[in-house]
């Protein structure tokens, strides 16, 4: 009788030990762009399995390229990386990781893009910003890879012909009217004020610096991966369950209310996100375009903004997100 309720009571802390969720650490550069607070803040009903196999724990580090030293160190479960930060993170870094969800990506020229903006008396072209300062959030990823493959463009070399500062979202806009920056990127809700600033002119946009660029994926150490395959099927579910009820037009303002609170802005600023005028596209069920991120890192190296070529298909899983996709009936 001991050793059955001895055995029992071993059953009934592993089934205890197992129901415990996973706590997921995610990595986001802005609230309003990659989303990840908002997964801690839904309405009920909304996501299937947040609480019970996982939770996440969203990581603010300003850029992609920062965050590829938190991965390395086991401080991050997943980072948000582009094209430029992910072949650094493969190439340099030695990371052996996998793509496993798309975030964010620019859309192709022609549609809605984000901008690069300077101000409009003292920068008229391109070539105006010899010897002046671009801001970025952070070296290494994609608002920097933009500037940097634009301005090559001019023949504007950074170091020799501008200076290169890293700056928070929030602060690229004070320091473009403060004269501390000369071109800096506006995301969302920031290019509001912008654009009812006569003083300020958008000189480029992301689409014209790199055309359709796999902005933001979801990249987590390969072995992490395959031993916590059935939390992160679970919560891809759920991001596309979260997606679709974003997008869906019954549910916009409400989700847009949600951005406004996290984003500490009037929820009018937030008027484009989750419809077919936002400046960055969301797959709605998480999938990426390997192609496209191929072309992205070629497209770098062409140009000389940096010399690193990684094979990207051998180091993308695509696999945990279809699956996903089936589960909710998720089509491409």
């Amino acid at each position: 009788m001991k050793f059955l309720a001895g055995a029992l009571l071993a059953i009934l802390v592993a089934c205890g030990a197992s129901a415990e969720p996973i706590k997921i650490r995610i990595q986001y550069a802005d609230p309003t762009t990659h989303l990840t607070p908002l997964v801690t803040v839904m309405p009920a009903g909304v996501l299937r399995h947040y609480g019970k196999s996982y939770v996440v724990d969203p990581i603010f580090i300003q850029g992609s390229a920062p965050s590829i030293t938190a991965l390395a160190a086991n401080e991050l479960e997943l980072a948000t990386l582009g094209s430029q930060s992910f072949a650094i993170a493969v190439g340099e870094a030695k990371l052996d990781v996998r793509a496993i969800a798309q975030v964010i990506t620019v859309a192709a020229p022609g549609r809605p893009s984000g901008y690069y903006w300077a101000r409009k008396d003292e920068i008229k072209r391109v070539e105006d910003l010899k010897g002046k300062v671009v801001a970025t959030n952070a070296r290494g990823g994609t608002v920097h890879a933009g500037s940097l493959l634009h301005l090559k463009r001019y023949g504007l070399e950074e170091g020799r012909d501008y200076q290169t500062v890293e700056l928070r979202f929030p602060a690229m806009l004070p320091a473009l009217l403060g004269s501390k920056a000369d071109l800096v990127f506006l995301v969302e809700p920031f290019d509001h004020d912008a654009e009812v600033n006569p003083k300020l002119v958008k000189l480029f946009s992301a689409a014209d610096a790199m055309g359709q660029v796999e902005t933001g994926f979801w990249v987590g150490k390969t072995d992490w991966i395959a031993k916590n395959r059935a939390a992160l099927l679970d919560m891809c579910e759920d991001m596309i369950l979260f997606r679709k009820w974003a997008y869906d037009p019954r549910h916009q303002q409400e989700a847009r209310e949600m951005l406004s609170k996290i984003g500490k802005r009037p929820v009018e600023q937030f008027a484009k996100v989750f419809t077919k005028d936002d400046t960055l596209e969301r797959s709605l069920d998480l999938q990426l375009d390997v192609a496209n991120i191929q072309r992205n890192i070629r497209d770098l190296n062409d140009a000389g903004a940096m010399n690193i070529n990684i094979e990207a298909k051998n180091y993308v899983d695509m696999s945990i997100a279809k699956e996903a996709a089936q589960r909710v009936g998720a089509s491409r």
